[in-house]
């Protein structure tokens, strides 16, 4: 089973590509099937790519249960 991971956005390096930020943890991430991302945006990265773009508060809940379930 594959699972999506919330990172915040913190570079925009051009328009397919940014780096960004997992809990502590940089990568770059491709952003090719999302338009209209900046920095400091929360997205879901699966297999390298963001998925789909998160408010903060929702952002904030993944990352909070994720704690709580000792898989951060």
């Amino acid at each position: 089973m594959c699972l999506a991971t919330v990172a915040k956005i913190t570079k925009i390096v051009d328009a397919a590509t940014a780096e960004a930020d997992f809990g502590g943890v940089g990568s770059e991430i491709k952003t090719v099937l999302l338009g209209g991302l900046k920095k400091g945006d929360y997205v879901l990265v699966h297999a390298g790519f963001a998925i789909n773009k998160l408010s903060d508060e929702d952002a904030e809940e993944i990352i909070s249960a994720s704690k709580t379930a000792g898989l951060l």
